[in-house]
């Protein structure tokens, strides 16, 4: 694992996360085994911070004979129930824009706190492509954001 992510689990490490109940939108299809590697340590750190924790490579019925409906819907009832959302976000997962529009909503409806796990490497894809308007900017804006509440 390299130094960056190794960095996001010492910065969680140093969270009070009683009878917080956090949902993480990440990647599931298509994450490398690095990214599930960190992604599992990073869960192990929540818990171990008093979270439960709901890691969709885990904790969501993957085998879905509806075609996807049963994951959108497990996904969507654990955002609606979650007390905050941690994202791990890269271009690559269809299935983050959806958890990510679901908890957005739950934001607008509660201010449910979103926080971005890799914050450093959103910083640099919104830097490399330049846009006035991104998910990645969005992200950025809803990481700040959380850190008001």
């Amino acid at each position: 694992m390299d130094a960056q992510l190794e960095g996001y689990l010492l910065e969680a490490e140093k969270e009070n996360l009683e009878h917080q109940r956090i949902f993480m939108i990440c990647p599931v299809r298509g994450a490398t085994e690095e990214e599930k590697e960190f992604l599992r340590a990073y869960k192990k750190v929540l818990q171990s911070r008093g979270a439960q924790v709901h890691y969709p490579e885990e904790d969501t019925i993957q085998q879905d004979p509806t075609g996807g409906y049963g994951i959108c819907t497990q996904n969507g009832q654990r955002i609606i129930n979650s007390t905050q959302v941690r994202v791990y976000w890269t271009k690559k997962s269809g299935g983050s824009l959806y958890d990510l529009g679901t908890a957005f909503n739950e934001h607008l409806r509660s201010k449910k706190p979103i926080r971005l796990i890799n914050r450093d490497l959103v910083k640099q894809i919104k830097d490399e492509e330049g846009k006035s308007k991104s998910f990645e900017h969005v992200l950025l804006r809803l990481d700040s954001l959380a850190k008001s509440y």
